[in-house]
């Protein structure tokens, strides 16, 4: 089986699907791997070590040979074109909001992975894309706070004068919120965290920080494992309790988003305008609408004195250390999948691939991708 490692071509991206390091496991159970020219290149990859792994260079005959082909972000449709017909496709397609790509993949009869559909269960930890990330976006978030933030982050003792902690407040503890917690605490943040997942308590807690309760009587969690829209009485009792801790807070970190649908509202305008001046919110789900009101995806806002910050693409400034576990999780994926260049599990009764294939052989398969466009 013939994988190509694409170039990115998504402005920005620097991560890259594959590393030389998975090149020769993958290459030891049978793959053929060629990788695009310079691929590698903003992760500090060269060719040649590519080479040296065993792979070749690609050539423009390779695009149209190849039987997958590896990405971080979705292909443009003009490189869709280019591809060999019924070929598989592996990257994060965002294929619930990227909808004019479906027809292009329909037209080329090609087999479609969506690797943040990836399910939640433990065969497929190995392999989860968005966890991985999220640990990333987690602590590059306190990071970007800390850099934004005028003051210490620890308690300091000096001949001047004792200068107090900064306060963190974390909402969602979830993969990218508990490594936000770890890492503001490891820099001496006060830390308190929110989740409406009552079980989130212990995790937060066993990282030293304070878990902010709430009466819960809703289940806001699906069988996958991710965060369920609310009711309108549940939220405006989650206001009014998040309201008390942001106004005293010098960090808050949102992390919160419902799988498939825009990004819930935590934070309103009357709330950023209840912090103090220099304090500084990081928004890690403006991507998908963002939970705060003042929220500019890409962009840095600042009101009465209060930095929202809403990062693109904040684990492609880590590039390096994405990409080896991006490669990880693809390579484990990949080697699950194949025997000798052949699919060992069924589309039908395997949940990794029933939940994950959005098309195959012209048509739109993945149940999530139809209920939500209509299709």
């Amino acid at each position: 089986m013939k994988l190509l490692v694409a170039k990115e071509t998504s402005q920005g991206e620097k991560r890259v699907a594959l590393i030389p390091e998975s090149v020769k496991k993958l290459k030891s159970k049978g793959f053929t791997i060629v990788v695009e020219k310079g691929a590698g290149e903003a992760s500090f990859i060269s060719d040649k070590e590519y080479e040296e792994a065993g792979a070749t260079l690609a050539l423009a005959q390779d695009l149209k040979d190849a039987d997958a082909i590896l990405k971080v972000r979705p292909p443009e449709i003009k490189e869709i074109d280019g591809y060999k017909d019924g070929a598989w496709l592996f990257a994060t397609l965002d294929p619930l909001h990227r909808t004019d790509a479906l027809n292009a993949y329909e037209k080329k009869k090609l087999t479609t992975f969506a690797m943040e559909f990836i399910p939640r269960i433990t065969l497929a930890q190995s392999m989860d894309v968005l966890s991985s990330m999220a640990s990333i976006a987690g602590y590059r978030a306190v990071l970007l706070a800390s850099q934004e933030f005028g003051r210490f982050f620890p308690m300091l003792m000096t001949a001047a004068g004792t200068i107090p902690p900064a306060k963190a407040f974390v909402l969602g503890a979830g993969v990218a919120g508990l490594q936000a917690i770890a890492t503001a605490k490891r820099l001496g943040a006060v830390v308190e965290a929110f989740d409406v997942r009552a079980a989130a308590a212990e995790q937060v807690e066993s990282l030293g920080a304070k878990f902010v309760k709430m009466e819960i009587t809703e289940n806001l969690q699906d069988d996958q494992g991710y965060a369920k829209e609310a009711s309108p009485e549940f939220i405006a009792k989650q206001k009014e309790l998040l309201h008390k801790h942001i106004a005293k807070s010098d960090i808050v970190i949102t992390t919160a988003q419902i799988f498939g649908k825009k990004a819930p509202i935590l934070i309103e305008d009357y709330m950023v305008k209840s912090m103090k001046p220099g304090s500084v919110i990081v928004d890690l789900a403006s991507e998908t609408g963002g939970n705060c009101t003042l929220t500019k995806h890409g962009e840095t806002v600042e009101v009465n004195g209060v930095k929202i910050l809403a990062p693109a693409n904040i684990t492609s400034t880590m590039a390096s250390a994405a990409s080896r576990m991006l490669s990880k999780n693809m390579e484990n994926l990949l080697t699950y999948l194949f025997e000798n260049g052949s699919l060992v599990h069924d589309f039908a009764t395997d949940e990794i691939l029933k939940r994950s294939i959005v098309t195959r052989d012209g048509t739109t398969v993945s149940e999530i991708v139809k209920k939500a466009t209509g299709r």
